[in-house]
């Protein structure tokens, strides 16, 4: 396969697991078209898939784990690997398509370091990054042990805005305990990370269980992070807010309004704080509203680009979401990992 494609070695796995926020629609277009050609060129391969899935499934003999799946990559059967890709998945991606791309991928590669190690909502999900930091793995483990997703990518880093942080030390806006669904410094950890626009920003739910909410996934009220209140991080000035656009159903997105209801505070020294996806109605300042860190600004919700209740967190060096660079925060306890997959304490509550 081409380069190009090595980014596409995965399948959509639903609103439970990817988190849109405030992404770039452009770029998503691009994603669809190609994973649309993927999937027509192995519905063109349709019976070579079904005779290759046969004798795959005749070689497997040891199920593939997060323990083992990266020893079985490297040293042993790739046909083991796909013989536990899910029917969506091998539908997107042949046998042949899989062991070319990974083998090509994966030349030169020595070692890996796991660098993501988290469950949610019912699917586990293990990445690794090589000895190098150029080239990243994702996996994702279904509560069958299936493989329900597999993504192999490029890294690249950006030592010079991630050494950068901001002259503004940061409380976390909420309080209680929550789970960094997005965030770090590489794509695997980060999905923001590309963007110059969103580089660190964090998506953030609370989780009970592994799972982050209970009961019919298609109710706000029943994830654990809607209509928590939302505090300001620090001391400034709001100079912007919205505050009409519904909340979604859960799963199904607005992308016209990226952000959803939001507030943007200028906290001086070209810094702005940008909270995203706020529950409709429930913002409780107005532009010029001079504030102090910890006063209250809304509540969480579900509105923009969003799949399900999270906050959008991010800091730029201007007011507007997509012109503006997005800069490294300075928390005020810097004792917690602001990575995916962690658990942080926010505010006492």
């Amino acid at each position: 396969m081409q380069r190009k494609n090595w980014k596409v070695l995965a399948i959509a796995l639903g609103a439970c697991v990817i988190l849109s926020a405030c992404g770039n629609s452009n770029k998503n277009t691009s994603e669809q078209a190609e994973q649309q050609s993927v999937e027509k060129t192995s519905n063109n391969e349709s019976s070579e898939n079904s005779n290759q899935e046969q004798n795959s499934s005749s070689e497997a003999s040891v199920a593939i784990t997060p323990d083992n799946f990266i020893d079985t990559l490297m040293n042993g059967s790739k046909d083991a690997i796909y013989s536990q890709f899910s029917p969506e998945l091998k539908e997107a991606l042949t046998l042949e398509q899989f062991k070319t791309s990974a083998d090509n991928f994966f030349e030169g590669v020595k070692s890996w370091e796991q660098v993501v190690d988290a469950e949610v909502n019912h699917l586990r999900e293990h990445a690794w990054q090589d000895e190098t930091g150029t080239k990243g793995l994702r996996v994702y483990f279904t509560e069958d042990n299936q493989i329900g997703g597999l993504t192999i990518q490029p890294l690249e880093a950006h030592e010079s805005t991630d050494n950068t942080f901001t002259k503004t030390e940061f409380q976390f806006p909420m309080k209680g305990e929550w789970y960094v669904f997005w965030g770090g410094h590489n794509v695997l950890s980060n999905y923001h990370y590309e963007h110059e626009t969103q580089r660190y920003a964090l998506d953030i739910v609370r989780m009970k269980d592994h799972s982050s909410y209970q009961g019919d996934a298609a109710v706000n009220e029943n994830y654990y992070a809607f209509g928590e209140p939302l505090y300001a991080a620090a001391d400034g000035t709001v100079v912007e807010i919205k505050n009409d656009l519904p909340d979604n159903v859960p799963g199904v997105m607005n992308p016209e309004e990226p952000a959803g209801n939001y507030v943007v505070i200028d906290h001086g020294n070209g810094e702005y704080s940008i909270t995203g996806h706020i529950k409709k109605g429930s913002v409780t300042v107005q532009k010029g509203d001079k504030l102090k860190q910890g006063d209250l600004i809304g509540e969480l919700g579900n509105s923009g680009n969003s799949s399900e209740a999270h906050l959008h967190f991010q800091v730029s060096d201007g007011p507007d979401l997509f012109t503006s660079r997005s800069i490294n925060i300075r928390w005020a306890d810097q004792s917690q990992q602001l990575t995916r997959g962690n658990t942080i304490q926010g505010l006492p509550e």
